[in-house]
């Protein structure tokens, strides 16, 4: 069967801050020059903000600029940030320390960004922008000059044996003069561009973090509506890199969450249950008791900054925010410079629209734009605060003081970055961790936290969870590193099975578990890991995460 053909100006891919962003600006700019142009947003989740995962506080700067009456259209930013505090733990105490100044939150919200996803969705449909949920990208498609022209969406109805089913469809093709990925970290597609484009060739490799979250109701005598609470330390050891947050929302709700940089070394490390012990800490562990956990989450983020920032553009299109690296590490926030990067290639994109220029052309001004903005100032000067930590917590504590106060961001090198998959060393040189059962109460198990993800996919799909490799899994990652993707992975999707006497071992991929964080994809040791979309729609659906 042929392929559905859609024309737009723009196809963006991908339904958060960036992309939406982008496509409210090329809206507002056609609007003002009286110049009608066609937007398309395709969104893999089954409805915007349902794939959307951050902790998250917010930084208003952009949305000011992009919709300065936000306040009146009902921007849900509930609540105003008030206290910070920054904890350092041990085992059985919380030290307070002075909180570092990129983590002041005065003027920013504590929201949940799947919920401002949704309304930015509304602002861009009451545009004019066309936004199609349940949409999967899963083919970057060229024209005959080998320039970008848009997308193709997943067929849908392909059973687990590779064949049509009675439920099968065709994929859309959806074509642009000009195609934004705005796919978020470890784009799927984006991975493929950069191949392609070799977009990675002068810069760092990307480095990573894995955050999981939950968001908890508490008993009210608990709660401090704009409370913010950051940590570092324990559980975790002096290596590895890694704290937790805390923001108290409006409704006695707290969001709660630990994120680990995936550069970790032992491969006996377990992410989620790092996440479940730290939440027995005595300064932790009250806040919770009493209280119920409602929600659960997780998903990998681009914690390279300034340096891991690849070649922005390409024949035919552009990336735009977390997709290319945009994540302020230091301020732990990175909404406001994916919005602002959307924006930017908007108001460069558009001018060529205007003009009537043809499709597939490379947009310089992009880049060039960018590098004048507030963003890539604010990204430059912290770049050296995450590599800082290669050398250890109080190695990178004691620098970042050093690169903060006395040379306000701007000395005159730069520290870099190195791929996460190549950290770990051999099971047998490293510690086992014993980790405590779960309690029920503020801990618990991974298929439980699942649950609350609602995750779900069409069983009866081939996997989106593919091995480049077979062999790999036992051969290589059970026998060195004792199977890490037992353990990386904050779903239970990857498993060692082996027959009733304990031989034949081999690896079973649970893919309808699967949160979509993209951490297999970044840590497995040799890149034997490949996601890719499953069928649109496919995948959590977070509420108010």
């Amino acid at each position: 069967m042929d392929r559905e053909v859609m024309e737009y100006d723009v196809v963006i891919v991908g339904g958060g801050p960036s992309g939406l962003s982008a496509s409210i600006r090329l809206k507002q700019l056609a609007a003002e020059a009286g110049h009608d142009i066609s937007v398309c947003v395709i969104e893999k989740g089954a409805e915007v903000g349902a794939h959307i995962l951050s902790g998250a506080v917010l930084e208003p700067r952009s949305l000011n600029e992009l919709i300065p009456d936000w306040k009146a259209k009902g921007a849900p930013l509930n609540t105003p940030a008030k206290d910070d505090h920054f904890l350092f733990l041990t085992a059985s105490r919380a030290i307070r320390l002075p909180t570092p100044p990129q983590m002041h939150n005065d003027g920013n919200y504590i929201i949940s960004l799947g919920n401002f996803c949704r309304w930015l969705a509304q602002q861009a449909e009451a545009l004019g922008v066309e936004i199609y949920p349940g949409f999967a990208a899963a083919e970057v498609l060229y024209d005959e000059n080998g320039a970008v022209k848009g997308v193709a969406t997943g067929d849908m109805g392909i059973g687990k044996d590779g064949q049509p089913t009675a439920n099968y469809t065709r994929g859309v093709e959806l074509h642009g003069k000009q195609t934004l990925f705005a796919e978020g970290c470890r784009g799927s597609l984006t991975k493929v561009l950069f191949e392609r484009f070799k977009l990675r060739e002068n810069c760092d490799p990307q480095t990573f973090g894995i955050g999981i979250k939950e968001l908890w109701e508490v008993d009210p005598a608990k709660h401090q509506q704009g409370k913010i609470t950051h940590t570092i330390g324990w559980p975790m050891d002096g290596s590895t890199y890694g704290g937790s947050f805390l923001y108290h929302l409006e409704n006695n709700q707290i969001a709660v969450g630990f994120v680990i940089g995936l550069d970790y070394q032992n491969p006996h490390l377990n992410p989620f249950e790092e996440f479940q012990r730290f939440k027995q800490h005595p300064a932790i562990r009250p806040i919770f008791e009493g209280g119920r956990r409602i929600a659960y989450g997780a998903r990998a983020l681009n914690e390279g900054g300034f340096q891991s920032i690849p070649k922005l553009t390409f024949p035919g299109g552009c990336l735009i925010g977390d997709t290319a690296g945009f994540l302020n590490v230091p301020k732990i926030k990175g909404t406001h410079t994916a919005m602002k990067s959307g924006m930017t290639a908007a108001e460069a994109i558009f001018p060529r629209l205007k003009a009537g220029h043809a499709a597939g052309a490379e947009i310089a001004e992009y880049p060039e734009a960018l590098k004048k903005t507030w963003l890539w100032d604010e990204l430059y000067c912290v770049r050296n605060v995450r590599p800082s930590f290669h050398a250890g917590m109080w190695a990178g504590l004691v620098y970042s003081a050093i690169d903060t106060y006395l040379f306000r961001g701007r000395a005159p090198w730069t520290l870099h970055n190195h791929p996460d998959h190549a950290q770990l060393r051999k099971a047998s040189d490293m510690p086992k961790i014993a980790y405590p059962k779960p309690d029920g109460v503020v801990s618990f198990d991974r298929l439980s936290s699942v649950f609350l993800s609602a995750t779900n996919h069409e069983e009866n799909q081939p996997s989106h969870l593919t091995l480049k490799n077979q062999d790999i899994p036992i051969s290589t990652n059970l026998a060195l590193y004792d199977a890490p993707e037992q353990r990386y992975c904050p779903a239970s999707v990857y498993e060692i099975v082996r027959d009733a006497d304990g031989a034949n071992p081999r690896l079973q991929i649970n893919a309808q578990n699967c949160v979509h964080c993209k951490t297999c994809d970044i840590k497995d040791p040799l890149q034997n890991i490949n996601w890719v979309v499953p069928e649109g729609g496919g995948g959590p659906n977070y509420p108010n995460m």
